[in-house]
């Protein structure tokens, strides 16, 4: 039987980068007592506001508070929203030094306003174009350079289709990983989806997956999953794919074994979050293990404790434990 305790202590010995589009989470918390004179909207009274790490962000900060060293590598803009994002980072233990300041984007912001604990609007600032040749270059001597000091067991590829993981960026990334003997796993999107090619873990959500390969079918079966395995494998030449499945669960498939985990029972507040606690606690698990089952049966509980909060949260520590124990032993 699995020693939880032990797997979820010993990845405090784990070192891990996180690359991607990082993002400024704000949440304004207020009250709807009435709707606006001047158009028929609710007019809220803010009462707090919290400033939260989102996007790639979410995934180191679940990495961290699981605790691994971690670093996040990406592009911000010159902006107070970029200072903001890089104390945030500092305040919670991540290294932000690899981080590069860019005067031709904006660091992409989210705010919400959210009222009894329901979301009213969201509003974005963000710059989607691809980085430029010379924000590339920057970012790679930045992860040549984290590889080459920090010897990172494994590094997250985590994509919002935000420019920072470009065609180059990520294959050069994935080649320096594999001569330096550190584990990739990618949360792609749409884009750059067949640009991961040799990675460890390819963790695409199912409506990803469909656009991806252009497929019409509803149908989530063993067999269908398997088909849809062989069909990434052909193009990516990767070691498991993970699917997540939303309420449905989870499947993997690695070269000996395929299995479709059922996902379980949650009061579900809210799904934001929940793919990058799942990449976070998939790489770790993986890193520490190689065992692809153990991987998907951890980052499935993670994922459904996550969605039972509201706004982006990451996963803790003790409630994992207490749920593995609970629902794996």
């Amino acid at each position: 039987m699995e020693d939880f305790k032990k797997l979820i202590n010993s990845f405090s010995e784990l070192k891990v980068g996180v690359i991607g589009d990082v993002m400024l989470d704000t949440y304004n918390w207020g009250r709807v007592d009435r709707i606006s004179p001047e158009a028929p909207v609710p007019v809220v009274s803010l009462y707090k506001k919290d400033f939260r790490i989102g996007g790639a962000g979410n995934v180191a900060l679940n990495c961290k508070s699981l605790g691994a060293t971690v670093a996040v590598l990406s592009v911000l803009g010159s902006d107070d929203d970029g200072v903001k994002l890089k104390e945030l980072f500092e305040t919670n233990g991540i290294d932000a030094s690899y981080l590069i300041k860019s005067n031709d984007r904006i660091t992409t912001s989210k705010t919400r306003i959210i009222s009894r604990n329901q979301q009213m609007m969201r509003l974005d600032a963000e710059i989607t174009d691809d980085l430029t040749a010379e924000e590339e270059t920057a970012l790679l001597q930045k992860i040549e350079s984290f590889i080459a000091t920090a010897a990172p067991d494994v590094i997250i590829l985590e994509d919002y289709n935000k420019g920072v993981l470009t065609e180059k960026v990520i294959s050069e990334t994935i080649k320096l990983c594999k001569a330096a003997g550190v584990v990739t796993a990618v949360d792609p999107k749409r884009k750059n989806f067949f640009a991961y090619q040799q990675a460890d873990i390819f963790k695409p959500n199912l409506k990803e997956v469909k656009e991806g390969l252009n497929l019409l079918t509803e149908d989530i079966s063993l067999a269908q999953l398997k088909h849809i395995h062989d069909e990434l494998y052909k193009k990516l030449q990767h070691t498991v794919s993970f699917i997540t499945l939303s309420e449905k669960g989870v499947f993997y498939q690695d070269k000996t074994t395929a299995k479709l985990i059922a996902s379980h029972i949650r009061n579900v507040a809210d799904v934001s979050g929940a793919g990058d606690t799942v990449i976070a606690v998939a790489s770790l698990v993986y890193a520490k293990t190689k065992n692809a089952q153990l991987m998907a049966e951890v980052a499935n509980i993670a994922g459904g404790l996550v969605c039972e909060e509201v706004g982006t949260v990451a996963i803790s520590k003790e409630k994992l434990l207490h749920e593995c124990m609970l629902l794996l032993s």
